[in-house]
């Protein structure tokens, strides 16, 4: 039998199937239905199903999956070990504490810095002592992009290539693209020296659409050795909120 974990979120559904710990099948879909999941979970033998959702209205794959898994609704009182000492965790991001028991999985006993680059940029640490106090949200690349054009009087809203390095600000296209992309790449680097210091050997996973790029950014950084990227981080934590 094998586990199905949905994460629905704002533009796009990520679904991935596990056999234990390992993703043996993943897609990415705009939309999902029960139509969807069909032969996910008739061809995959789906034991246990689990759904991160930013949309309330998902009764109709919860009643499918209630009828054919063991299925939850994934929530911030699914711990799996982790301490939550966050103030308010009715308000914290599932999206942001899938990726804690993810990393809590990937490096127990480890400290680890999770940097999620979506539309805003999230910086959450969990501790050696599997503690988690919180983190940092921060605008995310296009977000500061547009707020660059739409805030100002004269300032045109600038494209990026995701594949391209960040280029030096010779006009005021390039200065911008220098500006947002450089100044995310500075404050990177500088939320991983500040948790550097509150916690050794510290792990830093980078995660969500933009991450690719943050990761290609910063292989020139002195804090390289430290990074790994993972595109699965919030899936592999919802399997671990339903795994054996």
């Amino acid at each position: 039998m094998h586990n199905l974990s949905i994460d629905i979120g704002n533009t796009s559904t990520k679904v991935a199937v596990f056999a234990n710990k390992e993703i043996i099948h993943y897609q990415r879909l705009n939309k999902i239905s029960s139509d969807d999941l069909i032969p996910l979970v008739d061809g995959f033998k789906i034991g246990k199903s689990i759904i991160s959702t930013v949309d309330e209205e998902v009764e109709e794959l919860e009643s499918f999956l209630r009828h054919k898994t063991q299925y939850i609704r994934f929530s911030a009182l699914l711990t799996n070990g982790v301490c939550n000492k966050y103030k308010t965790p009715s308000t914290l991001g599932l999206d942001r504490w899938a990726a804690i028991l993810g990393a809590n999985a990937i490096f127990p006993g480890n400290s680890s810095l999770v940097i999620d680059g979506g539309t805003c940029i999230t910086y959450d640490l969990l501790s050696s002592e599997k503690e988690y106090f919180g983190g940092s949200i921060s605008p995310g690349i296009s977000m500061r992009f547009k707020a660059v054009h739409e805030f100002t009087g004269r300032l045109p809203l600038v494209n990026w290539d995701a594949k391209m390095p960040v280029p030096e600000g010779r006009d005021t296209q390039t200065a911008i693209q220098n500006g947002v992309l450089q100044g995310i790449i500075n404050e990177i680097e500088g939320f991983i020296a500040l948790n550097n210091i509150k916690e050794s050997a510290l792990k830093v996973i980078l995660t969500g659409g933009d991450g690719d790029f943050l990761f290609n950014q910063l292989q020139n950084s002195i804090f390289a050795p430290q990074i790994i990227k993972d595109p699965y981080l919030v899936l592999k934590g919802l399997n671990e909120a339903i795994a054996d």
